[in-house]
């Protein structure tokens, strides 16, 4: 009885060759990963364009386990358990094909981004920079759906009568979902209207700084204390947008106060001086300068300043205006005009008996 246990020489024999082609597919692939793809990325660096690079690149990991299903399959031939040609052997290969696809296919979605934008800089195209992720990413979604449903096919299940399923239960889905879809619709919006690109620097009522990503649901902004803040899509489509990356030019405006001992000719001459200075500037946007005696302030002349600069950049914006600001202050010394502070003079008409001048004392609460 025990000897019909034993296998025999030739089931031994099929078996050590099913062993023996696996292990030389795992050895092509070793050789692929270490020889064959560093050529193909050669190759791919010669080309004239980097969509080469990034398709190998997509594919590497795919082709690599590629070896290992073809070598299974082909080694299945020969091993005594299992039948090559059974049916949902067949599936499972099949299945596991379309799945490599799809893994490149959906590596290759994610690197679609820099090659559109590739190809946006070399042919002039005009195209938002928040569309091309979202393209990306919706490419993604479409490679999947896709994948899904002829693996299901594989396996004889009827998509159509899963999509018919999700068309009678869409009302219950649709109210489940309701802040899904209104994210969704809240990016398309964002996307349409254009109302900030990425790399913009945007104001809103819940939260300010450079927009980072928009996905389906919402929106990444690195805010200055570079935190990331992720607000939804369906928030950010109703709050007021301020884009202050669109400025065509910055606003400088504020009072200069000259104490009230300032001559008239010389609060004149401060004037013209510094309405020359900033028509001279090349910082400065020549449509709009405007500086005039605005008006008698408690403790000062006040004489308004409200011009603009051609350049809207923080960093260089703060330059010119300390420029500005010295030369201001060079003018008012070279004038002999004083700024001036917030001071209160009181006029005593009489003083009780004994009581002299010396010994009073004021404290100004701030």
């Amino acid at each position: 009885m025990l000897t019909e246990y034993i296998p025999s020489y030739e089931t031994l024999l099929n078996l050590g060759i099913a062993i023996g082609i696996f292990m030389l597919f795992l050895l092509f692939r070793k050789i692929f990963t270490k020889y064959v793809f560093q050529l193909m990325l050669k190759l791919g660096e010669k080309s004239p364009t980097e969509f080469l690079t990034h398709v190998f690149v997509s594919f590497e990991k795919p082709i690599r386990w590629l070896f290992v299903i073809i070598g299974i399959n082909i080694a299945i031939g020969y091993f005594p358990y299992i039948e090559q040609s059974h049916p949902l052997f067949l599936k499972l290969m099949r299945a596991s094909v379309i799945a490599m696809i799809t893994w490149g296919l959906y590596n290759l979605s994610a690197a679609s981004s820099m090659v559109l934008m590739g190809v946006n800089k070399r042919l002039n195209i005009e195209v938002d920079q928040i569309l091309i992720p979202f393209l990306s990413k919706a490419l993604r979604v479409i490679i999947i759906a896709i994948s899904f449903s002829i693996i299901a096919q594989e396996f004889d299940y009827d998509v159509n009568g899963f999509v018919a399923g999700l068309g009678l239960g869409g009302l219950a889905f649709a109210l489940a979902a309701q802040d899904v879809i209104a994210n969704l619709f809240g990016g398309v919006v964002i996307i349409t209207e254009k109302p900030f690109s990425i790399g913009d620097w945007i104001m809103t009522p819940s939260v300010e700084g450079i927009v980072e990503d928009i996905t389906f649901r919402s929106t990444n902004i690195r805010t200055f204390a570079q935190a990331l803040v992720t607000v939804p899509n369906k928030r950010l489509a109703s709050e007021n947008i301020t884009n202050w990356s669109k400025m065509g030019k910055r606003q400088i405006k504020f009072n200069l106060g000259v104490t009230y001992n300032t001559p008239r000719f010389k609060l004149e001459h401060v004037i013209k001086r510094i309405d020359e200075l900033l028509r001279n500037h090349n910082g400065v946007h020549q449509e709009t300068i405007m500086v005039k005696f605005d008006q008698y302030n408690e403790s000062s002349l006040d004489i308004l300043l409200n011009f603009f600069t051609e350049i809207t950049a923080y960093e260089e914006f703060m330059k010119v205006k300390e420029d500005i600001n010295f030369k201001v202050m060079e003018i008012l010394e070279e004038e002999g005009v004083s700024l001036a502070f917030p001071s209160r003079t009181i006029y005593l008409e009489s003083l009780p008996e004994g009581v002299s001048k010396s010994n009073i004392s004021f404290e100004r609460e701030n």
